[in-house]
């Protein structure tokens, strides 16, 4: 199973999505910007990608800060 967190009004997520469909697969798509994040989402999703949050989320109009995941970890 593919799952995509999309959202339609970014170009590179739009078109991720075509390749996935091209491909053949209908992914479950879920649009992060109506369903949200929770912290624990995020961090379980790091963790499975082997990234931590500083080098995977992007720091401007983001909610990441906010949401204690650039500190660094001690």
């Amino acid at each position: 199973m593919i799952v995509i967190h999309h959202s339609p009004d970014c170009g590179t997520s739009r078109n991720v999505l075509d390749i996935i469909m091209d491909a053949g697969y209908q992914p479950v798509i879920i649009d992060y910007q109506k369903e949200g994040w929770t912290r624990a989402q995020l961090l379980a999703l790091f963790a499975t990608a082997d990234l931590t949050p500083k080098t995977a989320l992007r720091v401007s109009k983001s909610p990441a800060e906010s949401l204690g995941l650039l500190k660094e970890r001690t």
